[in-house]
């Protein structure tokens, strides 16, 4: 997008042009290039070729359309090769602050340079008391506030264009980056991981990955009648593929939706026990409580791990485990007993004593699902403690089997597993 700059008359102080000063744009744009290496930490770090390139170029023909602003001209172009030029810096990493600190840094030592010289052509010196005195004109007073007036107008322009080029070229190499990683994820879970497809995605195949089957609750806001709900699961998911982008750039692959999807995380990139902090800070990026299991596989063995994956989170869902991440030795016991057989047929029939008491059953599942926890299952049945604990009682005297033990809790855990199975 150029920035048309509006005809107008160029600007004179004393009959000289205001923007004499600006007009040796070589040795000034090199002056303020080495201004940069010294008060913008991160120009400092820049190759040399870039700082004495396009970095140079850019801020000389910043000057150029300074200069031209200033005598009333329209230099499109020049706003053009900006927008270009910080298209390519986006594109190169380096930082939009970076840019903006320069570009303001540049207009502080340009403007230092038009308004000294607007200023020092009125001191006179003939002052009676024997010091300078400043006189200015009417006429040439109008063309230093209409300077002034203009330099800012002409740092929002340039702000604005930088910033637009910018964000655009970015959302275009996010795209790009999205396009290659639900590829090769797709590629990966459905048993087509070749090398070549890595190379022209731009994204290596690690030699083993940890699989994660994720499940991503509602937002509480998306039944707020007073907000679209799908606008807020779409933010949800964008803040949780944003936290994948930036915590962890080009290393995890993802194909994931609203309500939850597959994680494929590079064994050298994580170790074990850092998967459950990146639950963690995915559950804080989408603000829900995130659920997930991890099965971990070599790259052909993905589709079957991915599987496996998340027949253990239906597990976890049946039991009412919402939050963290279970690993298969933790749900082990829980996946054998899904497998049909008499023994979850036989294990499915230890609850239906319960049919009649749904407060009971209710209570059981509150209760496994808060790890035993009497408090925290009271206060989201909203009963007192005292109700949970007889209310367990009766679970034991109902079913022989005491909750309150670690025997009779197994057998429970199990039936909970089985008869959720058994119905369906």
């Amino acid at each position: 997008m150029a920035v048309e700059i509006p005809a107008r008359a160029g600007l004179i102080i004393s009959g000289t042009p205001m923007s004499s000063p600006l007009q040796d744009v070589g040795p000034l744009a090199r002056h303020m290039v080495g201004h940069f290496m010294e008060t913008v930490a991160p120009c400092g770090t820049l190759p040399g070729d870039a700082l004495h390139g396009d970095v140079t170029a850019i801020t000389r023909m910043c000057l150029e359309l300074a200069v031209g602003m200033l005598d009333g001209k329209d230099l499109p172009e020049k706003t053009k090769r900006l927008e270009e030029a910080a298209g390519q810096w986006a594109r190169e990493g380096i930082p939009i602050d970076t840019i903006h600190r320069a570009i303001h840094e540049g207009f502080k030592i340009g403007s230092d340079l038009v308004m000294g010289n607007a200023m020092s052509r009125h001191l006179r010196q003939d002052n009676p008391d024997g010091g300078a005195e400043l006189v200015i004109a009417a006429a040439d007073m109008d063309n230093i506030l209409g300077g002034a007036a203009m330099v800012v107008e002409l740092l929002e322009r340039m702000t604005c264009a930088v910033s637009l080029a910018y964000v655009r070229e970015l959302r275009s190499v996010v795209s790009e980056h999205h396009t290659a990683v639900h590829t090769l994820s797709s590629a990966l879970l459905g048993g087509h991981s070749t090398s070549t497809m890595a190379r022209e995605c731009g994204i290596e195949i690690a030699e083993s990955y940890y699989v994660l089957a994720v499940s991503i609750p509602e937002h509480p806001e998306e039944h707020s009648p007073t907000v679209e709900g799908a606008v807020v699961a779409r933010r949800k998911l964008r803040r949780l593929q944003a936290e994948l982008a930036t915590g962890y750039t080009a290393k995890v692959l993802s194909l994931l939706s609203v309500d939850g999807g597959t994680i494929l995380v590079p064994g050298c990139a994580l170790a074990d026990d850092q998967l459950d902090e990146l639950i963690e800070r995915l559950s804080r990026a989408a603000r829900v409580p995130i659920a997930a299991t991890m099965i971990s596989a070599t790259p052909q063995g993905i589709p079957d791990a991915a599987d496996q994956a998340h027949e253990l989170l239906d597990i976890v869902h049946r039991l009412r485990l919402t939050r963290g991440l279970f690993r298969f030795d933790e749900l082990a016991l829980e996946y054998q007993l899904t497998r049909p057989g008499p023994g979850r047929d036989h294990l499915g029939s230890v609850l239906d004593p319960l049919d009649l008491h749904s407060e009971l059953l209710e209570t059981l599942r509150t209760h496994i699902s808060n790890n035993l926890n009497r408090q925290r299952t009271a206060r989201i049945l909203h009963v007192h403690t005292n109700t949970v604990d007889y209310r367990l009682k009766r679970i034991g005297q109902l079913t022989g089997f005491d909750p309150t033990q670690a025997a009779g809790l197994w057998y429970l855990r199990s039936a909970l597993v089985a008869r959720t199975y058994r119905a369906g």
